[in-house]
């Protein structure tokens, strides 16, 4: 990022007309996997497919006495902005969760999981202790005053943390709900690892909630890049909704439930969604959460968040009350520095909340009449072919796709010669003179990269120097993935309100298997299961039905290897997991304390499944 974000107004959209089609939506999802590899920090990796570059900030938190290699630059420079990244880590997770087996069908599923592994390792570092968090590494007026490739950097790469007598709210919901995201993505291909991700999650969200504040009041230097406009309370709910689809836990649905009111959540009706303002990502979450008959007793609060959600995107079809500023051919228009962040992330919006109305049978309610669900996507698939080159210009903002793109980057990694070519250390400031300055194009193809895109006018100026249009950024790319996965890969009739189960990828990782010699069910178990169905719909001429499942263990121990048989079972399950002929707890649950309970759900079209227990270990 190469500038001050302006204060927060109003933000985006507009319904474009029909896209012209034909472009390769998964040779468009590579590319834009393949950027992330050019943005890493660190010692990289042997597989590592962007060649030019090379490992950089090998010494980044050591002063603080902190391991902070790794993790991603934001942009066009070589800070690392807890912040975005953070949000880029949740994008590219939702995208995953939603999408991940249109990523697997076009080869990409592996490349997106590294790319969210390579953002989380970094995560987990920045956390050392439970209440504190590594939030920049790096100061951006310095880097700025520079033009070097990563490899040479010269400047301070000093360490701003929040901790309980600074905090940062924001910053530490985005990292936690980051976390919990993540885990849904490594919960059946690294138990362990997602295990990891969801203990930092808990703990952040507890520094969040426990100790509030905003983290640019606390990390001063960020306020000039990355203010936190909007506060914090969008993050602690974004945070606890994120936590709740990972987990199922009742402490957060009743957080959102309960402060949804008092923290904006059922009352902003947003026109922006970003690395800011995550309003619209918390209603449009939450109405998936009431969709699936997941709310208990906060629909009536989970309808309001609904409301809000449906307001955004129908501000973003142009059939609100107050709607988005759109380019004469049909782009969002939100601001002049680096808009395209504002389009890939209201269209990932749009493009989750289609397939979810499609399996809920309902439409878009807008003030100016209902959108059908193919409606929302076309919408999204318009803002995608604008950004692959369907405009007044015919340019592709995606760097390398397409024949005409931007060649000058404002990007200081790809506009001067690989180290691997040329090992002559470039100064802070030769490097504007030799290479910033150059009226070529960039000696290192930056490929994938979105870069900020034109103006409200669709007008767009290929220059170094025109930072505002044509400095890329990681959460500009990380909503697109889902989107050109969907796109890609299409919908294939499945519905998106059951739980998703990525396909293999590569080698996963087995689960653990008890080594504890069960003890065999007595007529008198101490264990009792309650099903009770909690809602149902009608899809495709088939009605579907939600059942609520609750275990509770009524002895005085604590319950662990619990086995479950469950006969007729005709869809899919939530919240447990299979082990051969049995059900078992979820990889992140080892054991139920005396009187605790797991809910789990599942949903087909026939009456209640046949559950009963087969055996446990009390201790």
């Amino acid at each position: 990022m190469e500038n001050p974000i302006l204060p927060i107004a109003l933000f985006l959209v507009i319904f474009a007309p029909s896209a012209l089609g034909g472009h390769d939506y998964g040779q468009a999802l590579s590319k834009s996997i393949l950027f992330f590899e050019a943005q890493r920090s660190g010692y990289l990796p042997h597989n590592q497919r962007v060649t030019w570059r090379a490992n950089s900030g090998l010494q980044d938190g050591k002063a603080s006495g902190v391991d902070l290699t790794g993790g991603y630059y934001d942009a066009g420079d070589n800070v690392k902005f807890g912040l975005p990244m953070a949000f880029t880590v949740t994008m590219m997770s939702w995208s995953i969760v939603e999408y991940g087996k249109q990523m697997a069908a076009n080869g990409e599923l592996g490349h997106a999981l590294d790319a969210v592994k390579w953002g989380t390792d970094y995560l987990i570092k920045a956390h050392p202790e439970p209440y504190v968090l590594y939030g920049e590494v790096g100061d951006g007026n310095t880097d700025h005053y520079c033009w070097q490739r990563p490899e040479d950097m010269t400047t301070d790469r000093r360490a701003y943390k929040i901790d309980p007598s600074n905090p940062g709210s924001d910053l530490a919901g985005e990292t936690a709900a980051a976390m919990a995201a993540a885990s849904l993505v490594f919960r059946h291909y690294n138990p362990s690892y997602a295990n990891e991700l969801l203990s930092h999650a808990r703990q952040l969200f507890e520094f969040a909630d426990k100790y509030r504040g905003k983290y640019d009041s606390s990390i001063t230097v960020a306020q000039k890049y990355y203010r936190s406009v909007s506060g914090y309370n969008d993050e602690l709910l974004w945070a606890a909704a994120w936590l709740y689809e990972a987990t199922s836990n009742q402490y957060y649905l009743n957080y959102l439930g309960e402060n949804g009111d008092s923290m904006g959540g059922t009352g902003w009706s947003m026109t922006e969604f970003g690395w800011d303002v995550k309003y619209a990502g918390v209603q449009t979450l939450v109405a998936k959460f009431l969709l699936q008959g997941r709310a208990a007793h906060h629909a009536p609060v989970f309808e309001r968040y609904k409301e809000k959600a449906e307001n955004f995107l129908c501000s973003c079809m142009k059939k609100g009350t107050r709607n988005v500023q759109t380019t004469p051919a049909g782009l969002i228009f939100r601001q002049r520095w680096n808009n395209m962040q504002f389009v890939t992330s209201a269209s990932f919006l749009a493009t989750v909340y289609s397939d979810y109305l499609s399996s809920s049978g309902g439409n878009l309610r807008c003030a100016a009449g209902n959108v059908p669900p193919s409606g929302l996507l076309g919408f999204a698939k318009s803002q995608v072919d604008y950004i692959l080159g369907d405009n007044p210009r015919a340019t592709s903002y995606m760097v390398g796709y397409g024949n005409n793109y931007p060649r000058q980057v404002h990007h200081r990694g790809s506009s001067i010669v690989s180290i691997k070519v040329n090992s002559a250390f470039v100064s802070c400031r030769g490097g504007y003179a030799t290479w910033y300055s150059r009226k070529a194009s960039d000696p290192n193809l930056l490929s994938g990269a979105i870069v900020g895109g034109p103006d409200a006018y669709d007008n767009f100026a290929d220059e170094r120097d025109n930072y505002e249009q044509t400095e890329p950024a990681t959460y500009n790319n990380a909503p697109i993935l889902g989107i050109l996965a969907r796109l890609s890969g299409g919908h294939s009739g499945y519905n998106q309100l059951l739980p998703v189960l990525l396909p293999p990828v590569n080698h996963p990782d087995p689960s653990a298997q008890s080594k504890t010699l069960p003890s065999p069910v007595s007529s008198s178990t101490p264990i009792t299961v309650e099903q009770k169905m909690t809602s149902s719909w009608t899809a495709k001429g088939k009605t579907y039905y939600r059942y609520s499942t609750k275990v509770t263990n009524k002895s005085p121990k604590s319950l662990k290897d619990l086995k479950l048989s469950i006969f007729r079972l005709y869809g899919p399950l939530w919240g447990l997991e299979k082990s051969g002929d049995s059900y078992v707890f979820p990889s992140w649950l080892n054991s139920l304390a005396a009187g605790e309970s797991l809910e789990f759900v599942y949903i087909h079209t026939a009456s209640p499944a046949n559950i009963s227990v087969s055996s446990y270990t009390l201790f």
